[in-house]
């Protein structure tokens, strides 16, 4: 539910107001924000802890780093060079700008210096990868040390490719691109691999999931590539804060890691508050926007002279909260803009240039997804504002450290939503305050992750009779490629026979293939302004979709799904808008199951239908619905694990007065449950999907314009579940939102007493009277007009799965 037009900011020009530090802006929110803070954490300033440059320092890279000011060491930049001198695998977990990456630039180029050594490093984005390039270039020219670091990536010429696999000291690339560009070319590569004694890994925390299932699979093939050259290199990695830095190094490396977990560098003092909106229908329970609070309170720090960094959760609440500081900010197209945006989707020269304009101070505020959330050097910022709960007690402290550099203090704070999670952070400060780093799980040895990579290094090198990869010989799986025709077994060992090249059908991210480019035809012209990720482009890429680029609209006039482009022109559009989508889910199988009778709980395997039904019209300010439109696009399918929940028919005719009204108990609770689930399995709530249907594909529940729940098919159409002959049986599935599963719905089966238990307390000591989107859902219609509470119907179904056989 949108706030009313009075709670969302307005364009005129603010106030003057003097200029305060990060500290002094956090006492007067304090007062002004009285009953809407919950919660503060006060962490003081800490000094910092050195040691001395180690004694066998080349004297050039010592020369190096008293150019850069650098005349000693933080205690765990001392700490972490013992262990790679040791040759010990090793991963640094410290806070933002703690001078992490010295920890591995300085044994590296020591080596380079000494022998010639050569280095591999690896970063999730290509940004990581330019920030690096240039950091060790800087260094180079300080000492004048003659290291030659290059980046290896999709952008790297053809004409370039050769020197920098023949020339390269350190070559600087991606996983993806080590994947399906260096290790099926090792030959290529031999003289680079010949000498390869590092492999550095930035960003661990990043491979978590299916990602790092597949990054520790890609790195088990590097490892074997460099036994073939008759190498074994020591991995150095750095991460931000979780709670198993040493346990996820291991699972990827596949050796034992050492961690260096204690920051010596200095750290100003850092304050923290929770912000809950006010409510502004206490019937409802409906609570001001978080964007309009976000908004609100991005004005007032950068009003005071503070750099600002905001983070959103999506892509599109990025362009409107852009939109509205620029309202007021960049009113005057004469002056350089002081509010920029950044995504993922803008072209790489743009975000350089975000990047180059944060690091010069000429920005006052950005707008960001997760992607700042990484490491990119965009200079010091005094407060970081959070739209809404990351999801991870991790993505909160990484993305919170954003600002704050070196000694001086800096504020954050955390600005509830109004689902389940964000409320219930936000009322329970103690419970993020005391909690740890979640863990990052992977499963490399998933069964279709693990094929993928077998065939892939395969293709590599020859398997031979009882080799390992991974937790042991893969001999049934290579049986299985040789039953398939791409292995032929000659003696003890399996050779690639396929005309195939597995490693450019398999995506790390689990994807589809190809990015969508968007197109500017305005005028007459065709220029690319933007690039959208395939699984983006059904939500923002429909026709008649308003494309916002640094909160600038474009309207999509045509969409070539084929060809993977969109045509857009320039609008003065004064709304934006917002995709509709349906999903249906099917069970294929069942692989373990609770309970008697129709009332049970139960694991499975199961097929997902998502279809873009169409999409709303969203005004600025107001947030009033100002038209619909039709979205005719594919369906996007996949096959996952899920969990559910079901009841007898007998049971819910006894429990609700009808089916309708059951079946708004059952989207209330799928709503309880998915948040809750997601907060006790340490995920993002993205990370897991929930559904309410059959489960046998024939119709799916969904929530109308007005708030009220009903049956569909996937095309759209009404069901009518009166239907005598109206089979009615509807269950809760959450599911892994990811191809083949991640492993997270087989122990939410196994915890789902927890998670009903969980759920119900969540929609009890909800403070609403008929449901509100911190309970069971954004119901927009009250008691009155439905005739019950969607909230005592969530409730009573909760009831009815906690008193079923376990």
């Amino acid at each position: 539910m949108s706030a009313p037009a009075d709670e969302l900011p307005s364009p005129a020009e603010p106030p003057a107001r003097p200029r305060l530090d990060a500290g002094q802006l956090a006492a007067v929110l304090k007062r002004e924000g009285a009953g809407r803070i919950t919660g503060e954490l006060v962490i003081p300033a800490r000094p910092a802890r050195h040691a001395p440059l180690p004694p066998e320092l080349d004297p050039r890279l010592a020369r190096a780093l008293a150019a850069r000011g650098i005349e000693r060491l933080y205690s765990h930049q001392a700490e972490s060079w013992g262990h790679v001198r040791a040759g010990r695998h090793t991963v640094v977990v410290t806070p933002t700008a703690s001078g992490k990456t010295l920890c591995y630039n300085l044994p590296v180029l020591q080596a380079a210096l000494e022998a010639r050594a050569k280095a591999l490093y690896l970063f999730p984005t290509k940004a990581l990868s330019q920030d690096q390039v240039a950091e060790l270039n800087e260094l180079n020219a300080a000492g004048a040390l003659g290291i030659r670091a290059f980046t290896f990536d999709g952008d790297t010429p053809g004409d370039a490719r050769k020197a920098v696999r023949t020339r390269g000291d350190i070559v600087v690339t991606n996983p993806d691109m080590l994947h399906q560009g260096i290790l099926p070319h090792h030959t290529k590569w031999a003289q680079f691999f010949e000498n390869l004694r590092f492999v550095v890994i930035d960003e661990l925390h990043t491979y978590r999931g299916v990602f790092g299932s597949h990054v520790a699979n890609v790195l088990r093939r590097l490892r074997r590539v460099c036994r073939f050259y008759g190498v074994d290199p020591v991995f150095i990695a750095s991460s931000a804060t979780i709670a198993n830095p040493g346990e996820l190094a291991t699972g990827l490396v596949g050796a034992r890691v050492a961690a260096v977990t204690e920051s010596g560098a200095p750290q100003g003092a850092r304050h923290l508050l929770f912000w809950n909106p006010p409510v502004v229908n206490p019937d409802l329970g409906i609570r001001a926007s978080s964007t309009s609070q976000t908004t609100r309170l991005a004005r007032q720090t950068v009003e005071a002279g503070l750099k600002t960094i905001v983070f959103a959760r999506s892509r599109l609440t990025v362009e409107v909260i852009t939109k509205y500081l620029k309202d007021t900010f960049d009113a005057d197209p004469r002056r350089p803009p002081r509010v920029r945006a950044y995504r993922g989707g803008y072209l790489p020269t743009a975000r350089r240039d975000t990047e180059r304009r944060l690091r010069a101070g000429g920005v006052d505020c950005v707008v960001s997804t997760s992607a700042l959330e990484l490491g990119v050097d965009i200079g010091s910022l005094d407060v970081c504002l959070l739209n809404g709960y990351p999801g991870t007690v991790a993505g909160t402290w990484q993305r919170l450290g954003r600002a704050g550099r070196r000694n001086r203090a800096s504020l954050g704070v955390l600005v509830a939503g109004s689902d389940p999670l964000d409320q219930y952070v936000i009322r329970n400060p103690e419970f993020f305050l005391g909690a740890d780093p979640e863990h990052a799980r992977i499963d490399p040895d998933q069964l279709l992750i693990l094929l993928d990579h077998v065939r892939c290094a395969a293709f590599e090198l020859p398997f031979g009779e009882g080799e390992r990869f991974g937790a042991g010989p893969p001999g049934e799986l290579l049986a299985y490629l040789e039953e398939e025709g791409v292995l032929h077994r000659e003696g003890g060992s399996w050779h690639w026979m396929a005309d195939s090249y597995p490693a450019n059908a398999v995506s790390l991210r689990s994807v589809a293939e190809g990015n969508f480019t968007v197109i500017d035809t305005t005028g007459g012209g065709q220029e690319v302004i933007a690039e959208v990720d395939f699984s983006s482009a059904p939500m923002t890429l429909y026709e008649g979709a308003i494309y916002l680029v640094q909160a600038r609209p474009w309207q999509v006039e045509r969409l070539d799904w084929e060809g993977r482009k969109a045509f857009v022109t320039r609008t003065r559009a004064d709304y934006y808008t917002d995709s509709i989508d349906y999903t249906r889910l099917k069970v294929l199988d069942r692989f373990a199951g609770s309970g008697a009778g129709g009332s049970a709980c139960a694991h499975g395997e199961a097929h997902l239908v998502r279809r873009m039904a169409g999409y709303k019209k969203i005004r600025y300010y107001t947030h009033e619905n100002v038209g619909y439109g039709p979205i005719n696009l594919p369906d996007q399918e996949l096959h996952t694990t899920a969990v559910w929940w079901q009841l007898d028919a007998g049971a819910l005719e006894a429990a609700f007065p009808s089916r309708e009204q059951a079946l708004d108990g059952f989207l209330g609770a799928a709503y309880a449950l998915h948040h809750v689930a997601a907060l006790q399995s340490m995920a993002e709530l993205h990370d897991l999907g929930r559904a309410v249907g059959d489960g046998q594909g024939t119709w799916f529940a969904a929530v109308d314009a007005q708030g009220r729940g009903g049956a569909r098919t996937l095309s759209g159409e009404a069901v009518d579940l009166q239907a005598p002959d109206r089979r009615f049986q509807p269950a809760v599935f959450l599911y892994d939102n990811y191809p083949g599963g991640i492993g997270l719905s087989a122990p939410l089966y196994d915890r789902r007493r927890e998670v009903v238990e969980g759920a119900r307390a969540l929609v009890r000591g909800c403070d609403c009277r008929h449901g509100c989107p911190a309970c069971v859902g954004p119901i927009l219609a009250s008691d009155q007009v439905r005739g019950f509470s969607p909230r005592q119907a969530a409730l009573r179904l909760l009831d009815l799965l906690a008193a079923a056989p376990a």
